[in-house]
């Protein structure tokens, strides 16, 4: 396994500056954003694409600072019924692919995207519910009429640019949110479809990870470290799904937090240990985004908690038995 960062807590550095500050830190690998929601701030497409002097450039940048890509980021919702918005998300994730293949990275990140409930919508409707019936029939036809067809189709398109994986973050407001609706895709669409797995968003929704991780066995492309605390008062007086503001860290039912502080070694070993059995070797990437702390304490300590709980090499031969 290697230590690694999602790059948005550090987009106000410019990208050598970040680079170094990472790697003097100890981290080994660098999740980057190339639009969506994470933003371009340290890779933007149509800068590099089709120039081969700055694509050798940016990968010398990285050789420099002995840092690898674990994966190019861009998460959005290209399946909005907004046609226009739609359109936008889906143009960024393609330029993100050709972005990951030009700098020889095969993992690609981001949401599954939500529809609304029919052509005529204007916002995406996110199902959580079997009654009244109507929602069924919602959840039916956002499947069939748009979610497996877009993807389908950009699956093909990922592979056509070398591709091999698309780390889909199961993350509530997106019609994949949990390993069920995760292995439902990946069945319709084909194992280039697999999970980005941050716990955090399975914690507050009452999963355990390590069942989930189980339940995931060879289908972990990318995991997120980020953490999330249950305030036990407020989720028991009005349960978790929560509309106030993140920034409401008193009232709302959970929050997110820097690893450590809403669970703590156990939890976090087991959750790593779980992972290298199942076979999932690759980067542990902070994303971090804890309203209580600052960039850099909140992923320094985040990094300093991971040093403790990474397992970095192959236990080889069992010598003891």
């Amino acid at each position: 396994m290697k230590l690694g960062v999602m790059n948005p807590v550090i987009n106000y550095m410019p990208f050598e500056d970040a680079l170094k500050y990472l790697s003097g830190l100890g981290v080994q690998t660098i999740e980057i954003g190339a639009g969506g929601y994470p933003g371009d701030a340290h890779l933007k497409p149509a800068e590099i694409l089709g120039d081969q002097a700055k694509i050798d450039e940016y990968k010398n940048l990285l050789k420099k600072y002995n840092m690898e890509i674990s994966g190019i980021s861009c998460h959005g919702n290209p399946l909005h019924p907004n046609k226009e918005i739609a359109n936008d998300f889906h143009e960024q994730f393609k330029n993100a692919i050709l972005a990951a293949e030009a700098l020889g990275v095969d993992t690609v990140i981001g949401f599954s995207g939500c529809p609304g409930d029919c052509e005529e919508s204007k916002r995406p409707n996110w199902v959580t519910c079997a009654w009244p019936t109507d929602y069924n029939e919602i959840l039916e036809w956002q499947w069939n009429e748009k979610v497996i067809p877009y993807w389908k189709d950009m699956a093909e398109f990922a592979k056509a640019h070398h591709i091999a994986k698309i780390a889909f973050e199961m993350h509530p407001g997106f019609v994949v949110y949990n390993p069920e609706t995760l292995l439902k895709l990946r069945a319709a669409v084909g194992d280039i479809i697999g999970a980005n797995f941050d716990p955090s968003h399975l914690f507050w929704q009452g999963m355990d990870p390590v069942y989930a991780i189980k339940a995931l066995k060879g289908a972990i492309y990318h995991f997120h470290a980020k953490d999330t605390k249950i305030d036990e008062f407020n989720t028991k007086t009005n349960g978790v799904l929560d509309t106030k503001s993140l920034a409401d860290v008193a009232g709302r039912g959970w929050v997110f937090r820097t690893i450590g502080y809403g669970h703590g070694y156990e939890v976090w070993n087991d959750i790593i240990s779980t992972l290298k059995t199942v076979g999932y070797d690759g980067a542990i990437s902070i994303e971090h985004e804890d309203a209580l702390m600052s960039p850099t304490e909140g992923l320094e300590k985040a990094i300093a908690f991971l040093k403790n709980v990474l397992i970095h090499e192959n236990a080889g031969d069992m010598w003891w038995v």
